[in-house]
This record gives C-alpha cells, sequence and structure tokens, in this order.
C-alpha cells in the first residue's frame, strides 16, 4: 500500500465511483454488468486492505472505467491512440482510448492501470495489478470457474503469487494457440517474478 497523495479527484471520476459512466461510454448491457462485477471486487480488495476512503473510491471508479470504450469500433480507437498504440490489436485498443480519453480527469496510476489493463505492465503498483486480476477473476466469465473461484478466494492478502499463477496461465496460452507475446506482458511477466 502506497502512501501517494493523489489530487483531487475528477468530477468523472467522482461519478466513475458511484457507477455513473461518461457519455462518451460505448458498452452493451453485458459489458456494463462486467464492469460493475470488477468494481466491486476492486471495492471488496481496496477494503480489505484498509485503504484510505479516497483510494477505495479510486478503486472502484478503474473497474468501471476500464472498459469504457471496449465496444468501440477498434478502426475509429486507432485514430484516438497515440502512435505508440496504433499497432495493437484491435480486442487491445479500447484500454489504451479510454486512458486518452480520460487524461485529466484521472491521476497518472489510474491511467496506467486503464491503459495497459488487457496486457499488463512491469510499472503497475497494486492498483493495476489488482485492475488485471479483476477483469480476469470476475464471477460473470465462464471459464475455469472453479480455478478462479481458488484464485478470488486468496486475494487480496495474496496478490503477488496470484498474479504469477495468473500471468503464468495467459502467457501459456498465448505460447499454445501461437500468438505473440507482447514486449509489455513479458516484462510484466518478469517484474512479478522479481517481487512475488
Amino acid at each position: 500500500m502506497s502512501n501517494v497523495l493523489h489530487p483531487a479527484p475528477s468530477a468523472v471520476v467522482q461519478a466513475a465511483a458511484r457507477g455513473e459512466l461518461p457519455a462518451w461510454t460505448v458498452a452493451s448491457p453485458g459489458r456494463r454488468e462486467h464492469m460493475a462485477r470488477v468494481a466491486a471486487l476492486l471495492s471488496e480488495w481496496a477494503e480489505a486492505l484498509d485503504l484510505s476512503l479516497a483510494d477505495r473510491a479510486r478503486w472502484v471508479a478503474v473497474g468501471w472505467l476500464h472498459d469504457a470504450l471496449r465496444d468501440a469500433p477498434p478502426e475509429e480507437l486507432r485514430e484516438r491512440v497515440p502512435l505508440d498504440f496504433r499497432h495493437l490489436p484491435g480486442p487491445t485498443l479500447h484500454g489504451p482510448a479510454a486512458a486518452e480519453r480520460l487524461e485529466g480527469s484521472a491521476d497518472p496510476e489510474m491511467l496506467q492501470a486503464i491503459r495497459y489493463h488487457t496486457i499488463g505492465h512491469s510499472s503497475f503498483g497494486e492498483l493495476g495489478k489488482a485492475l488485471y486480476l479483476a477483469d480476469f477473476l470476475e464471477p460473470g466469465r465462464d471459464f475455469d470457474v472453479d480455478w478462479r473461484a481458488s484464485l478470488t478466494e486468496r486475494m487480496p492478502d495474496d496478490l503477488n503469487s496470484v498474479l504469477l499463477e495468473v500471468l503464468g496461465a495467459r502467457l501459456q496460452h498465448l505460447v499454445e494457440v501461437r500468438k505473440p507475446i507482447r514486449p509489455e506482458t513479458a516484462a510484466f511477466w518478469s517484474a512479478a517474478v522479481k517481487h512475488g
């Protein structure tokens, strides 16, 4: 847990902490249900970690905002992200696009967590790691239900070990289906092993 002081939350972050999404959100009803489940997990974990009320609100807001543009067409998102992200596969563009849209409304740690929530990043602090895990572990997903439930039971006290298990499984899946591993993801793995 960090004692970093963050600026006062913007109206957008305050609204998201209440489950109210920005007008520019492009998310189906099913996606919004997923976002609610992610936000609920993050709220539970933030409370278990005894974070301040302000940090709990930040965690919940990130849960709501991470997929705010998930259902927007990738072609449109590609035009809205910085050049460094335009090469990303379509399904991963919504994180950088949402972070870009939230620039000036969310603090740097929140933006980084949202920007890289699909692929991970070695610079993640507790919030980024928690979002990465909550997005994967939320109970509405229908794969490996028992395994994911057992991992969720260990959160947030065993965050680093759970992170290594989830990252390991996701990397193994990428290898099995012969998909490239993003450099950010490889660096995330290395950082997790180092701190795990």
